[in-house]
C-alpha cells in the first residue's frame, strides 16, 4: 500500500511540475513577445524621426540620458541599443503590414499590432527608396513564421540581423533558435560555422535511393555533415577507447544527443538486436524520425570512415525494413557517425548501394575554441530558461 501511494505521489508531483514549467514557459514567451513588440515600435518611432532629419545630431544619446533620469535604474536603452531597435524595425518592416496607421505613436499595445499584423508584404519593391538594399523574399517562402519570430530573444535577433543577410538565412536561424532552444552562444557558433550554407552537405546517396522528391529533400535537411558532441567527455587516450565507450557516453547524455540531431527524432534503443537466420546482430543506436516516418540506424566509428562500414550498414537496413519496419513507414535510413571522412572514398563506397545512407562526423568540446565550449544548454539551463 505504501509503495502504491508513493507511486501516486510521484505521478502527482510530476504532473504538477509539468504544469508549473509549462505555465512559466507561456509567461516567459508572452514577456518576450511584449519586449519584441515594444522594441519594434520604438525602432519605428526612432527610424521615422531620425532618418527624416526631424531630430538633430546626438538625439539618441540625449534620449537615452533623459530616459535614465525619468526611469532610474532602467536598463537596455543605451544609445547602442536604441540603434539596434531601429535596425530591428528597418530590417523587418518591409515584411510587416500594419493595420493601424498611427505612425508616430508608441503604445504598450504595440504588441497586439506586431502579433496580428506581421504578414508577407507585397513583393513589389518600387515604393521604397531603400528597398533595394533590403533582403527580399523568394517565391517559395509562403508563410512568415510568426510564432517562431516572437519566441526568439532580442539579442538573438540582433545577432542574426548582423551576421545573416539573406531573408531565407535569417528565417532559418530564427526557426532553429525557436524550435531547438539555442542559447546565444550556440547561435554564435552556428553562425560562425555557417550552418545555413552547409544544409544538405551530408555525404549521402539519397538522390539514387530515395525516389520521392519531397522525402529526399526532408532527408537532406534532417541530417548534418558534422555533429557537435561537446557534452561527451572521453578522457582515455585515442588508442585506448572504442566505439562502445562513445556509445555509452551518448546514451548517458541521450537528451543532449537528440538535441544535437534536431527535432522529430525519437530514441528507440542502443545495441538494438536483430535476429537473422538464428544469428544475433546489434545496431549501435536506433531512432525513429517523425518527419521522415522511418527508422534511422546510426553506427558509431572511432576513427576515419572505411568503405567496408557501408556493407554492414546496408545489411542492417535490409533487416530493419523486412523485420521491424511497419507497412506505412518509409524505408530505413542509415548514418555512419565517424571521426573523419574523405569525400572521394565515401563517393566510391556509395556506388551500387541500394539503401539510403549518409556519413557524418563528430567533434568533441576539447576540439573547440574556448569561447565556444559548453554552448549547448543542458537540462538545468533549460529549466532556468523556463523559470
Amino acid at each position: 500500500m505504501e509503495q502504491h501511494s508513493l507511486i501516486n505521489y510521484n505521478q502527482a508531483i510530476q504532473a504538477i511540475k509539468t504544469a508549473i514549467l509549462q505555465s512559466r514557459y507561456r509567461a516567459a514567451t508572452q514577456v518576450n513577445r511584449e519586449m519584441l513588440s515594444l522594441y519594434f515600435g520604438i525602432g519605428k518611432f526612432i527610424s521615422e524621426n531620425s532618418r527624416n532629419h526631424f531630430w538633430g545630431t546626438n538625439a539618441l544619446e540625449t534620449i537615452s540620458v533623459s530616459l535614465q533620469q525619468e526611469l532610474p535604474g532602467l536598463r537596455g536603452f543605451s544609445p547602442v541599443n536604441l540603434k539596434r531597435m531601429r535596425l530591428f524595425y528597418e530590417e523587418w518592416e518591409c515584411y510587416v503590414q500594419r493595420a493601424d496607421n498611427h505612425t508616430n505613436v508608441i503604445r504598450p499595445t504595440v504588441s497586439d499590432e506586431i502579433q496580428t499584423d506581421i504578414l508577407l508584404v507585397n513583393r513589389q519593391s518600387t515604393s521604397d527608396e531603400n528597398s533595394s538594399n533590403r533582403p527580399t523574399l523568394s517565391d517559395d517562402l509562403i508563410n512568415f513564421p510568426l510564432n517562431s519570430f516572437l519566441a526568439v530573444g532580442f539579442s538573438h535577433h540582433y545577432e542574426i540581423l548582423v551576421k545573416a543577410k539573406k531573408i531565407e538565412e535569417r528565417l532559418f536561424y530564427i526557426e532553429k533558435c525557436a524550435t531547438e532552444f539555442w542559447s546565444y552562444r550556440t547561435l554564435q557558433y552556428h553562425l560562425k560555422e555557417n550552418l545555413f550554407a552547409k544544409r544538405g552537405e551530408l555525404p549521402n546517396n539519397f538522390h539514387t535511393t530515395i525516389s520521392d522528391i519531397d522525402l529526399r529533400r526532408k532527408a537532406l535537411f534532417s541530417f548534418k555533415d558534422e555533429y557537435l558532441l561537446d557534452y561527451i567527455n572521453i578522457e582515455s587516450p585515442d588508442d585506448e577507447w572504442d566505439e562502445r565507450v562513445l556509445e555509452n557516453e551518448i546514451v548517458t547524455n541521450i537528451k543532449n544527443f537528440i538535441m544535437s540531431l534536431g527535432k522529430d527524432f525519437s530514441f528507440i534503443g542502443n545495441q538494438y538486436r536483430l535476429i537473422v537466420e538464428k544469428q544475433e546482430y546489434f545496431i549501435d543506436l536506433l531512432f525513429f524520425n517523425r518527419q521522415l516516418q522511418c527508422l534511422v540506424a546510426i553506427e558509431l566509428k572511432r576513427g576515419a570512415f572505411k568503405p567496408e562500414y557501408f556493407g554492414k550498414l546496408n545489411f542492417y537496413l535490409s533487416a530493419l525494413d523486412d523485420l521491424v519496419r511497419l507497412p506505412h513507414e518509409n524505408r530505413s535510413i542509415g548514418i555512419i557517425l565517424c571521426k573523419s571522412q574523405k569525400q572521394s572514398i565515401v563517393e566510391y563506397a556509395f556506388r551500387d548501394m541500394s539503401k539510403p545512407m549518409g556519413v557524418s562526423t563528430y567533434k568533441f568540446a576539447s576540439e573547440l575554441p574556448e569561447q565556444f565550449r559548453n554552448i549547448l544548454p543542458n537540462a538545468d539551463e533549460l529549466k532556468q530558461l523556463l523559470s
